[in-house]
């Protein structure tokens, strides 16, 4: 008796916490009719990341919780938008919708803030082309990066040119795509930008040169930290594959 009658005030506690925090109306019926199980997802999904003061904790709780609830972090960021209606608000409601793949949103959402002192604020024209990119748009993605970079020319960013250099191939100019892959390659902080390049040079039919790349990008990970291998790993496995392809 006493554990059925705890375990009714831990559920009634827990529907109170849902109820005034905003949170997803289906926990309520989790909590309710899924008591133990309900309960017990609701505190490490929700509760435990805003209790937990460990970085890595707080990032594998999201991580769980992104899994069981994709869209908790667009919901936050539209009763965000909703409520300030400020650009930054804006800006971060965008880039969740362009990471969840709801592109043609993400897109509507930057240019509407894409006005006024910020028209050509470089932060907010990089994530529609990335949101043009996404949505298959890759010539109004590259006219974004070309139309940033005209108007913020000392804006430095590695993600930005390696979008730049994938955008230019996916127009066709392989030439111009070769010239600005190379650029990026050799200063981009991960694999991707190198293997990307290497990829390039093989689909222009230079196996010699793109050998050369792909050896390197394994030798270069087998002499990193682990935890690097572990981050790059899935290009790592790409450029491992192309060098036995070619070799």
């Amino acid at each position: 008796m006493p554990l059925l009658i705890l375990s009714v005030i831990v559920q009634i506690a827990l529907v109170v916490h849902v109820m005034r925090t905003g949170r997803a109306v289906y926990w309520i019926y989790l909590i309710v009719f899924v008591p133990m199980i309900g309960s017990i997802a609701y505190l490490i999904v929700e509760l435990l990341p805003e209790l937990s003061g460990n970085p890595q904790a707080r990032g594998a709780l999201r991580s769980i919780r992104k899994k069981l609830d994709p869209e908790a972090d667009i919901r936050q960021h539209q009763r965000m938008h909703k409520l300030s209606g400020s650009v930054d608000a804006a800006r971060h409601l965008a880039g969740e919708l362009t990471a969840s793949g709801r592109y043609e949103e993400a897109i509507r959402h930057y240019e509407a803030a894409l006005t006024g002192l910020y028209e050509h604020d470089p932060d907010l024209m990089l994530g529609l082309a990335q949101a043009r990119f996404g949505n298959g748009d890759f010539a109004k993605a590259r006219e974004t990066l070309d139309v940033l970079i005209e108007k913020n020319p000392d804006f430095r960013s590695a993600e930005g040119h390696l979008l730049y250099a994938r955008s230019v191939e996916q127009c066709g100019d392989l030439h111009k795509a070769e010239e600005e892959y190379r650029a990026v390659a050799a200063y981009y902080p991960g694999a991707e930008a190198k293997v990307r390049f290497a990829q390039l040079l093989e689909r222009q039919g230079k196996p010699a040169e793109a050998l050369a790349e792909y050896e390197d990008i394994v030798t270069s990970a087998e002499l990193a930290p682990r935890h690097y291998r572990k981050a790059q790993k899935t290009w790592i496995a790409e450029a491992s594959s192309g060098a036995k392809r070619l070799s």
